[in-house]
């Protein structure tokens, strides 16, 4: 292993499941005082989405709000396939539990490992990044903060920057003819907050992802009157309830009407909720080592391992793909920055960029050639990018587990929603690290299960 004799000075941005996952890797080195860190988080507190709020727009600070969560969400993916190798679920809560836990739970599991790796003290919370530049001749970056509390400005010079803020947070709204002047309710679901504000209202549903068909479930399951689902290039073909319909892309709004591509129409609407997605924003960084993207893509452009800003790999960007894995990833992007950082991997040395951008471009073929109703495909490809990152890293402090076995509970995830929308998280799944030991199940099923407290998922596990 390479000793370097002066500390790097490392900035990361941003203290949600990424940021804590590098603070995390980076914390035996900083205690064998290779590194000097710091985490800038804009939030009062850490777990990044996780967090939940009543607020929407922005907060005491004048920041946008972070957050999309809503109350009553619950996991939409089996717990097994993002458990983190080294904190497991049931080493935090003492108990082996369901599949799919409400949020309360995972923010709990997510920060109870960061308190228990201490790692707080690396925080500066209330803090926004303002810019960041990249100087040629010193090999720094330039970084400007500010203190929100006090509304101080401070100039800081690092070795590297990790970008870690996540890209759920700035609305993706399109535009349709008429919906500005929309009699009802319009909103994005950024600002959703919960299903009973829409108890017995007509709803029309903008989107085909994960979003629109989770808030869509959720409204079903509180009473909402009628859901219609408007998708732009495939319908996601679940079996819905009986009130609940999937119709081609709006074209436009008229008073409460609302008229689709294949001529069809809806009437007596009393709320649009937008689940378009989010757009990349890190405005805070120089134009020459800003990621920009259109869409969600599971290989972003521009970053090498979809990690390394392919111009300049001293900066990383975490988290930046379309997910299926999650906060085992983020663990293994995080363990291949920390590597390359401390100089125990080296990248190719590539001024001209070529062997980089090939490399992206060979992941961005792959993807292109996929069917975007293909979800087992995704999950493959995204398995084989999470192998070839291991691959990458020093094989003695990498963060491993079986990955067949996880991309095997994919696809079961995948067949259980076909199967029945309404009842795939009442399903077990065996866990990733020991193979003969299936989760419990709870004693009410998610469809009727309005308790979403940490609390009640721990009294409601079932007994065998």
């Amino acid at each position: 292993m390479v000793h370097l004799s002066i500390k790097k000075t490392i900035a990361i941005i941003g203290a949600g499941p990424c940021g804590l996952s590098q603070l995390l890797a980076f914390k035996q080195a900083e205690q064998d005082q290779l590194v000097e860190l710091v985490c800038f988080e804009r939030q009062a507190e850490w777990g990044g989405l996780w967090q939940y709020t009543a607020l929407t727009g922005t907060d005491s600070c004048g920041e946008p709000i972070h957050s999309s969560m809503y109350r009553q969400l619950w996991s939409n993916g089996p717990k097994e396939v993002l458990e983190y190798v080294d904190y497991t679920f049931e080493q935090h809560f003492g108990v082996s539990i369901p599949s799919y836990p409400p949020r309360a739970v995972l923010y709990d599991y997510i920060t109870g490992r960061a308190k228990a790796g201490d790692i707080r003290k690396f925080i500066q919370f209330r803090t926004a990044v303002r810019s960041v530049d990249f100087d040629d001749n010193t090999k720094k970056f330039h970084v400007t903060i500010e203190d929100l509390t006090n509304q101080l400005t401070k100039y800081l010079t690092f070795d590297h920057v990790i970008v870690a803020s996540g890209h759920y947070t700035i609305p993706n709204m399109p535009d349709f003819e008429g919906i500005s002047k929309f009699p009802g309710r319009v909103l994005h679901s950024h600002d959703y907050r919960g299903a009973d504000e829409f108890v017995n209202k007509n709803l029309l549903i903008i989107g085909s992802s994960y979003s629109a068909e989770d808030i869509a479930m959720q409204c079903y399951k509180f009473g909402a009157r009628s859901i219609t689902i408007s998708y732009r290039s495939c319908p996601m073909n679940f079996r819905w309830p009986d009130n609940v319909k999937e119709v081609p892309l709006l074209q436009k709004i008229e008073g409460r009407t609302a008229y689709f591509k294949d001529g069809t129409n809806v009437d007596n609407l009393d709320c649009i909720i937008v689940c378009t997605g989010y757009r990349h924003n890190h405005s805070y960084m120089a134009e020459n080592l800003r990621f920009r993207t259109v869409g969600n893509l599971y290989v972003p452009p521009s970053l090498y391992k979809g990690i390394f800003w392919y111009a300049e790999p001293q900066l990383a960007y975490l988290g930046m793909q379309n997910q299926l894995y999650t906060l085992n990833m983020f663990d293994i992007q995080a363990a291949l920055v920390r590597d390359v950082f401390l100089g125990y991997v080296t990248l190719p040395d590539d001024k001209s960029q070529k062997q980089r951008q090939k490399d992206i471009s060979e992941w961005q073929a792959r993807e292109q050639t996929l069917s975007l109703d293909d979800h087992e495909a995704f999950s493959d490809l995204q398995t084989d990018y999470i192998r070839d990152i291991v691959s990458c890293c020093d094989q003695n402090t990498v963060p491993k587990f079986d990955l067949e076995r996880s991309n095997a509970g994919m696809y079961k995830f995948f067949r259980d929603k076909r199967d029945n929308i309404l009842t795939y998280r009442d399903q077990p799944f065996h866990s990733i690290f020991f193979p003969d030991k299936e989760a419990p199940i709870s004693e009410t099923p998610w469809i009727k299960n309005t308790d979403d407290s940490i609390e009640g998922f721990l009294q409601s596990i079932k007994t065998v």
